[in-house]
């Protein structure tokens, strides 16, 4: 499960940052990130962290909860 999450976010990320026209390079330069990390991202390698997530989601001009991804599953 965690690992379809990480994966479902990254995918998530890639889609806003292709919508807005930036690359890996330029997103992880606005972010203050390392552009290997950003594809690690991307491809649901890491987990993120809270901060990251929204330091991610104002560069990538959106809400933190837009990048989320919506899963179902029963609590």
């Amino acid at each position: 499960m965690r690992q379809e999450i990480a994966k479902s976010l990254g995918k998530n990320i890639r889609k806003q940052r292709v919508l807005i026209g930036l690359s890996q390079d330029a997103l992880a330069l606005a972010c203050s990130m390392d552009r290997s990390y950003i594809g690690r991202i991307e491809r649901g390698e890491m987990n993120l962290t809270v901060e990251k997530l929204y330091r991610l989601a104002e560069s990538l001009k959106c809400r933190p909860h837009d990048l989320l991804p919506m899963l179902d599953y029963k609590l």
